[in-house]
């Protein structure tokens, strides 16, 4: 019997039924091209490290530090182990522990108010502004008590929070901001960097972040050198001299590799960036003219403030099927971030339910992530627009 494939003509001869040609899958993000673009400067500073046999801390981090907070106007940084380390050494250098508070968004990365946490100290949540998906700034005042100590603004997607309001409940208040702008490294806010109006900026070098290294790392920017002092002590064990201890710190050093790495790509950056926020106006356009954008809401940046795309994400209904439909036709996606933190079990001591925070859950069943990195061809934006608009027309509502 002849296979499902195989049919027979008219003459009795068995030919090939034509099957259709499966298009190559596309990126959600393509390390290798920009690796391949920085290629021998990479290898080049990695084995200069190697030469140098210093791995730990040493002047390959001292100069990346010094380049950083020159980038983003500040007059320290303290690279760490992570992203998520530097939020949690920033709560530590403001002394924040048990009894203590701290207001954040529930939309965000679990370390965030996983580092509130670490600390001994309470997460508390406040909603998010549906169009920005950041936290709600004029929800903050009402989340505050006598034992607030600090609110984390998260600068999510590559967006920068609405950081004056934020700022002056603070002033009022007398508490601290800690910028989380793990996504956000290049963003702007009235013309100043991110990390640069808190208190503390804490990023993050994961490799998918706009600046990324071979594996983690992260780094704390300050205005306040007393506190860039403590930062440098809690990331080596407290310890300024070899075995004498004046605190009790953490292991969490950036590594000279690492810092390495970093310094070549950050002269890179601002044309990333570039690129990226090129790419978030083609699809803009090309949702537009698929007349598209009656049926899903684009990512939009309030005036006075910069966008670099860390994700571009948009709000779609039926947002399973559709991704269920675009992975069958190669195209990734992901969602960022399908539970909000209050529903999470690690949180479900906080006393939260389903229903505290309405905008953030409607947004984590909504919020749909597409390709956007420096390296992501007009052809390939084309192609995403082009099925998501098939999806739409041959799947009414």
């Amino acid at each position: 019997m002849a296979s499902p494939q195989q049919l027979t003509d008219r003459s009795g001869s068995n030919r090939m039924a034509a099957q259709p040609e499966k298009k190559k899958p596309l990126q959600f993000l393509d390390l290798k091209a920009q690796f391949a673009s920085i290629r021998e400067d990479v290898l080049k500073a990695v084995e200069g490290v190697f030469e140098s046999q210093h791995f730990i801390l040493g002047k390959e981090v001292q100069l990346l530090e010094q380049e950083i907070a020159s980038f983003v106007g500040v007059p320290e940084a303290v690279g760490c182990a992570s992203g998520s380390d530097a939020l949690y050494l920033s709560l530590l250098a403001l002394h924040i522990g048990r009894d203590d508070e701290v207001i954040t968004t529930p939309f965000t990365f679990v370390a965030t108010a996983g580092a509130i946490a670490r600390t001994g100290a309470k997460p508390v949540f406040v909603d998010i502004d549906p169009v920005t998906y950041n936290i709600d700034a004029s929800q903050i005042e009402g989340a505050i008590t006598g034992k607030t100590r600090a609110i984390i603004p998260v600068h999510l997607f590559g967006l920068a929070a609405d950081l004056d309001p934020i700022l002056t409940i603070a002033n009022r208040h007398n508490v601290a901001v800690v910028e989380d702008a793990a996504q956000a490294i290049g963003a702007t806010y009235g013309g100043r960097q991110v990390g640069s109006l808190g208190l503390c900026g804490c990023f993050s070098f994961f490799p998918s972040k706009n600046l990324g290294c071979a594996g983690d790392g992260g780094l704390i920017t300050t205005t306040d050198a007393k506190i860039a002092d403590e930062l440098r002590l809690l990331r080596a064990h407290g310890s300024r001299k070899k075995y004498q201890y004046e605190i009790l710190g953490t292991n969490s050093r950036l590594d000279a590799l690492h810092a390495a790495i970093l310094r070549v790509k950050l002269p890179h950056l601002q044309g990333w960036a570039e690129k990226r926020s090129e790419h978030a106006e083609l699809y803009k356009t090309l949702f537009a003219a698929a007349g598209l954008t009656n049926i899903f809401v684009l990512p939009s940046t309030p005036e006075g403030r910069t966008h670099v795309y860390n994700q571009f994400v948009i709000r779609v209904p039926r947002r399973e099927e559709l991704r269920a439909f675009l992975d069958s036709e190669g195209i990734p996606t992901d969602v960022y971030y399908p539970a909000p933190l209050h529903v999470q079990p690690a949180f479900s001591y906080l006393g939260y339910e389903h229903g505290s925070f309405p905008e953030a859950e409607k947004a984590s069943k909504e919020v749909l992530a597409l390709p956007v990195y420096p390296e992501l061809s007009r052809q390939d934006q084309e192609r995403v627009v082009n099925t998501i608009s098939d999806f739409y027309s041959s799947n009414p509502a």
